[in-house]
């Protein structure tokens, strides 16, 4: 291919006919001129751009000689020019430090330099006041979105090198100035940039081979967060456990409301957008029977008194790193005694895996502490109807029927964070300081399960922390939000009086 057949398109073409904005020679010239000139302040380095440097280093040191392409990903398309609210890949984040801030179609460039690397941040200029995207071109243009950062203010907030965009491009093929420059040390993220992937041979099978290991080798590095990381999400479930008591102050508005999980819905998003970036996930609003269906994000139904809330929420900081917490509660302010019968198994699931998270033991172990009291309770109240020997058997797992997800999956600027990572170091991998995960047992007896007892059916219960891993053991990030039966109805009558 030549250079320009394999340039990298900057973002999809917009359609044209609904544009009535002015574009004659004279009104090019007079819309440019007159404009007070930009007082470029140059920021001071964030606090994130220290650790993300590290990270760097470490990244370059896996991968001597090999060119590093880390895409921050383009806007997607919703429907004609309208386009989802943009968010950065995770990878491009944590290389970086940029966030909820960052800029669409920006490429975080590893050049090979001897035994290390030259990095560079490439990504689209602020366009003059005297060309026409200033004021024409309402995807980039500052007259429709806003300012943009200029190249030195990026530079000095993110601790830096920074050219614009247009260079990449000239990177990509300076080998021969003609052909495309061979891939054998290219390596990036395919489906962060899939443009960008074609545009350096990332879709041959060898290209694949070394973009997954690439990507595999980012999600292990993320296993063990930073100090930043960890205050980071501190920061995340304070601000969701206030998300979580603006829902109980409104909960005499949302009881008995046609679409009071909408209303929950509502509720707890105003504080993620207060407190953080956005939600780090669809928040699961399920009242009543909904409660028993593990990802229901449909939230349009109503919340009746006799009916639980399990309400799965977590607010997305401006840095991306978000909590997922899990709390359900009666919509009456009181659980019924078969609501708390299955609330206090969970709590007892819950606790016993907290007690067994610490320093050496493999990840897998938190899971099997949790489930062989779930086990125990579905055999002592007659739903599994063999021994708690036979059920925990891995070909049998009766009790499974009614928890068939996992008790835990890791934390960070993804809510399923570091989901490449391998098995071994994952799964099975072993504990270390600085690790943060969730534990969320559930049981979830569905109204046509003909398998639970009548008291029982309709009835979903989960119970979700964060937690952080110490060299002492472990501490749960989110233990202030009300999880005894007790202390969630005191936190209702509480918040309602």
């Amino acid at each position: 291919m030549t250079p320009s057949e394999t340039t990298i398109p900057l973002r999809a073409a917009s359609p044209s006919n609904r544009s009535t904005t002015p574009n004659s020679e004279y009104f090019k010239k007079y819309i440019g001129e007159n404009w007070a000139s930009h007082l470029e302040v140059l920021p001071l380095p964030r606090e994130q751009a220290a650790f993300a440097a590290i990270r760097r280093r470490r990244v370059s040191e896996l991968n001597p000689g090999v060119r590093l392409l880390v895409p921050a990903g383009r806007l997607k398309q919703r429907a004609n020019d309208m386009t989802y609210p943009f968010r950065a890949h995770s990878a491009f984040a944590w290389l970086t430090g940029w966030g909820s801030d960052s800029e669409p179609g920006a490429v975080l460039v590893f050049e090979p330099i001897g035994d290390t690397h030259e990095v560079t941040l490439y990504f689209r200029e602020r366009a003059g006041r005297g060309t026409d995207e200033f004021y024409a071109d309402p995807e980039i243009g500052e007259f429709w979105i806003g300012p943009r950062p200029s190249l030195r203010q990026v530079a000095a907030d993110l601790g830096l090198q920074t050219r614009d965009i247009a260079n990449l491009d000239m990177l990509l093929h300076q080998d021969s100035g003609k052909e495309a420059t061979t891939t054998h040390s290219t390596v990036t993220i395919p489906e962060a940039d899939p443009e960008l992937a074609d545009v350096v041979g990332g879709w041959s099978p060898d290209a694949v081979t070394r973009n997954t290991k690439f990507v595999r080798d980012l999600s292990e590095l993320r296993l063990v967060k930073d100090p930043y990381e960890v205050e980071q999400l501190r920061k995340a479930v304070a601000a969701t456990a206030l998300g979580f008591s603006d829902v109980m102050a409104e909960l005499p508005r949302i009881r008995g409301h046609a679409r009071a999980e909408r209303l929950i819905d509502g509720v707890f998003n105003s504080r993620a957008r207060v407190e953080g970036n956005t939600v780090g996930y669809t928040t699961i609003a399920a009242a009543g029977a909904h409660s028993c269906i593990l990802h229901w994000t449909q939230n349009d139904g109503p919340a009746l008194n006799g009916d639980l809330v399990l309400l799965d929420a977590g607010v997305e900081m401006d840095s991306y790193y978000t909590a997922d917490i899990t709390r359900t509660f009666p919509v009456s302010g009181t659980y019924t005694p078969a609501q708390r019968k299955v609330y206090e198994a969970v709590l007892e699931a819950a606790d016993a895996a907290l007690a067994v998270a610490r320093p050496g033991i493999r990840f897998r172990d938190i899971h099997d502490a949790a489930m062989a009291v779930i086990a125990r309770k579905t055999v002592e109240w007659g739903v599994v109807t063999v021994s708690v020997e036979q059920a925990v058997e891995e070909g049998n797992q009766q009790h499974r029927r009614y928890m068939v997800h996992g008790t835990s999956h890791h934390l960070g600027l993804d809510v399923h964070d570091c989901p490449q990572a391998r098995r071994e170091m994952y799964l099975d991998g072993i504990l270390e300081p600085g690790m943060v995960f969730t534990i969320e047992p559930g049981l979830y007896f569905h109204p046509d399960d003909l398998t639970a007892p009548d008291e029982l059916r309709g009835i979903g219960v989960r119970i979700e922390d964060n937690i952080l891993v110490t060299a002492e053991g472990a501490e749960n990030l989110s233990a202030a939000i009300p999880r005894t039966a007790d202390d969630v109805e005191a936190w209702i009558q509480q918040s309602n009086n």
